[in-house]
């Protein structure tokens, strides 16, 4: 009785599953339709969304970045991927042949992915590991994922900083980064770093991760990166590696900065509480945030306030 209910359970997640991707398909038709309705051919990454297995648009934005950047290694890294259900890789996989390597850190999800029909019919590579700055790079070796790649994208709730700091055996042409809009398009922040971050612990509301647009973008120059745009969503950031830009425009955090609208917060019981942007702010006001101008860890709160710090 136990197995068939099991079995009965993992059908309807699969059912959901596929009904989720309908829709994703449908809103992806949409924008498809309307972009070429609208006969514009602008280099600004937001015209070009579409998502089919992405949550929020990237998916068109790849395949618009990757008709200026040229490739020679058609390999891509993501991590925090969940089931790969949903992710920015995905359709990299199956509408341009790339292979690939996701991390997750639950043996759950890593064993849902290598039980997907994707993962014998793509050249697709799951491994289970909890990210830290200080064992990324023996993953990624580990795994073979080396030098010149296609592309690497980084969503780990809030460790993300200081991962991508620390990778240093893979050179990829295109980083797509999460950032969380909350710390606004001018200081360069980010949450300090531990080892075992967790976004859901670290904050009851869910808000707490992360680092500021600027803070990244200053990481990436520092990697050898130009920002090229962002999501209209407000949560996802594109670099490009500065010797593969050709007309692509360089833009700064302001230019491509978006307050975003998406409410994610959760009460003490987990519960959504949709908050708006400045509600959302202020319940986490008192939390630290390292200025990393400085080095030196400040409340959220006195950062907006005292911008002399």
């Amino acid at each position: 009785m136990m197995n068939y209910i099991k079995k009965v359970k993992s059908l309807w997640t699969r059912i959901s599953s596929y009904e989720k991707r309908l829709l994703s398909i449908q809103e992806a038709l949409g924008r498809i339709e309307l972009r070429q309705n609208d006969g514009n051919d602008s280099l600004s990454l937001g015209s070009h969304e579409f998502k089919v297995f992405s949550q929020w648009g990237e998916d068109g934005i790849i395949q618009m970045i990757l008709r200026h950047v040229r490739i020679s290694n058609a390999l891509f890294v993501e991590f925090g991927v969940e089931n790969y259900l949903e992710s920015n890789t995905r359709f990299l996989l199956i509408n341009n042949n790339w292979s690939g390597l996701v991390i997750d850190g639950s043996p759950d999800n890593v064993a849902y992915i290598k039980s997907d029909p994707i993962y014998w019919r793509h050249n697709l590579k799951a491994d289970c590991a909890f990210i830290t700055k200080d064992n990324i790079n023996e993953i990624l070796k580990k795994n073979g994922a080396l030098g010149d790649i296609g592309l690497l994208s980084v969503d780990i709730d809030g460790n993300d900083y200081w991962v991508w700091g620390a990778i240093d055996v893979v050179n990829p042409r295109i980083v797509v980064c999460e950032y969380n809009s909350l710390w606004g398009d001018t200081l360069s922040v980010t949450t300090p770093y531990h080892s075992s971050f967790s976004r859901t612990k670290a904050h009851y509301s869910n808000l707490y991760f992360g680092a500021s647009i600027s803070a990244l973008t200053e990481l990436a120059k520092s990697k050898g990166y130009s920002l090229v745009g962002s999501n209209t969503a407000g949560n996802n950031i594109f670099f490009v590696r500065n010797d593969l830009l050709g007309d692509l425009c360089v833009l700064t955090p302001q230019d491509v900065w978006v307050q975003s609208q998406f409410r994610e917060s959760r009460d003490k019981l987990g519960n959504l509480t949709y908050l708006s942007f400045a509600e959302r702010l202020d319940l986490i006001s008192d939390m630290p945030l390292v200025n990393l101008n400085d080095g030196q860890q400040y409340s959220i709160n006195k950062l907006l306030i005292d911008k002399s710090v």
